[in-house]
């Protein structure tokens, strides 16, 4: 318990430094890292690679820098098109658009922040949600702290099954369990809470907007619960039938479909007289473009097995001799090029001039930079901790306390694993063996622990600081991570707490 204890410093140093001191991610993860170094050298000294310290720093530090260039690899094209619909005044035509939906900004930031950014998670996954719905949200209004949060929280229940169904891929390598049953248990398991999370959605959205008379409590829990059962009804059936591919997306679609319908039944439209004299305005589809054409190459290239398996085939790849550090990049599946893509096709379809083309990308490369050091040190803290088994240490006296009652802690684990290493499909794959092997020894389902950590894990992304990272570069507030914690926080602990808690319930029937 002791040594658990002393592992959590790494973790515990980052969290009060950015809570309490208001660090930004890049210093606090800098002197995480360093505790994390000052632990390696006097209490976990790679004991499973021989008590090599030089080789187990090295490896760790070549997987951190090469996870951070694959992660880049998003953040450049994702900013590179925020800044080209500044340019090409695409925003201020899809604010206006978007304004046409409803009269109350409110709704229209609710279907962005849980639909759309739901949409995104089930077809690309690796941060292109938050990264993409973040901009639409300031584009009608809202604070970039605030749409940062808001899309940070929208999307998480959708993260359970990821960039279609990846998440899911380490649980069935590790249990032999049959795809669906992992599905059916952690849908039904995220059900149960996360028809919360558009509620608490809405009222963060709510809270945004100041400038407008107070949205009537029935409407915003109302559509909060709507918004919940359009999409989690279909998400549920998906994931019970089908299995863990299309959960997210599917569910995004349908209840996108009908929230949207619902709204332009309710609302009043905003039919503002045209000025003759002001600029012809770019029309909605081209000034949607590139995002519509990042769904189609997505679903494209996830939903066509063929096409998926030919661009999957062209891997990057590295390993040490021994196999115990590598790395995989698949340049032409990456939801990076798919951005890329969709940014010069985008680009082209706007009309955009060579010199805003090259300004969106100097411009996004700028802000590379200090982002590029803090995703280094955070991921290079979360590589050292799991290589030197600080996180199993954790992991197994968090075990060996609760005993029985481990489904109460499950997702805690699932979330600390997110927390980490920034990747729900990261946290599965560090963590399944041990929930696995866990839950045989106290006599639960593992079908149930699986889906306890997969949902545990999906959490963990809107507080994961190499995430909170990648979204606050996207809308160019870097360096204000700690503020996008302090409300992302609040609203993690409790639905993790409620996970268990609903875990264990089900442990017990």
């Amino acid at each position: 318990m002791t040594e658990a204890l002393v592992a959590l410093l790494p973790i515990a140093t980052v969290l009060v430094l950015m809570l309490v001191a208001r660090w930004s991610a890049v210093r606090a993860g800098a002197v995480g890292l360093v505790v994390a170094l000052v632990l390696v050298v006097f209490v976990f000294p790679f004991e499973s690679l021989g008590n090599d310290i030089l080789y187990g720093l090295a490896g760790s530090f070549a997987e951190a820098i090469f996870t951070a260039l694959t992660i880049l690899w998003i953040i450049l094209p994702a900013l590179a098109i925020y800044r080209l619909q500044v340019e090409t005044g695409a925003v201020d035509s899809l604010r206006s658009g978007l304004s046409e939906l409803s009269s109350d900004p409110r709704l229209t930031a609710l279907v962005v922040a849980w639909f759309f950014a739901l949409l995104l998670e089930g077809a690309a996954g690796f941060g292109t949600s938050a990264a993409l719905a973040a901009p639409f949200l300031m584009a009608i209004g809202m604070a970039p702290v605030a749409a940062v949060v808001a899309a940070m929280v929208g999307h998480i229940v959708g993260v359970t099954f990821g960039a279609v169904g990846t998440p899911v891929v380490p649980m069935v390598t590790a249990s032999g369990l049959e795809p669906v049953e992992i599905s059916s248990s952690m849908a039904l398991q995220a059900s149960t809470v996360g028809w919360i999370v558009p509620v608490v959605t809405a009222l963060i959205i709510a809270r945004a907007y100041t400038d407008l008379d107070p949205q009537p409590r029935a409407l915003r829990w109302g559509l909060g619960l709507v918004a919940a059962a359009a999409f989690l009804i279909p998400y549920v059936l998906i994931a019970m039938f089908v299995g863990p591919e299309l959960p997210t997306l599917g569910g995004a679609i349908v209840g996108g479909a009908v929230v949207v319908l619902l709204i332009r039944r309710i609302s009043e439209r905003n039919h503002a007289a045209v000025d003759p004299d002001a600029p012809e305005s770019m029309s909605l589809a081209k000034a949607m473009a590139p995002y519509l054409l990042l769904v189609a190459l997505v679903l494209v290239t996830r939903l066509v097995p063929p096409l998926q398996e030919a661009l999957q085939s062209v891997q990057i790849s590295w390993s040490t001799d021994d196999g115990v550090f590598s790395g995989t990049f698949e340049p032409f599946y990456h939801p990076g090029t798919m951005l890329f893509i969709a940014f010069l096709a985008g680009a082209a379809i706007q009309g955009a001039r060579p010199n805003q083309l090259g300004g969106a990308l100097q411009g996004a490369g700028k802000t590379l930079v200090p982002v590029g050091l803090a995703l280094v040190a955070m991921l290079s803290l979360a590589r050292i901790m799991v290589n030197s088994d600080m996180v199993a240490s954790i992991a197994s006296a968090a075990a060996d306390a609760v005993g029985g009652a481990w489904p109460l802690l499950a997702p805690s684990v699932g979330a600390l694993g997110t927390f980490v290493t920034g990747s729900a499909t990261a946290s599965n794959a560090l963590f399944s063996d041990l929930q696995i092997a866990t839950a045989e020894a106290v006599g639960v389902d593992a079908a149930l622990i699986l889906g306890s950590q997969g949902l545990g894990a999906a959490l963990g992304n809107a507080i994961a600081p190499h995430n909170l990272i990648a979204a606050a570069a996207v809308v160019a507030i870097a360096g204000r991570e700690n503020e996008i914690l302090r409300r992302t926080l609040p609203v993690v602990i409790p639905l993790v707490i409620a996970a268990g808690a609903v875990a264990l319930v089900l442990a017990n029937l």
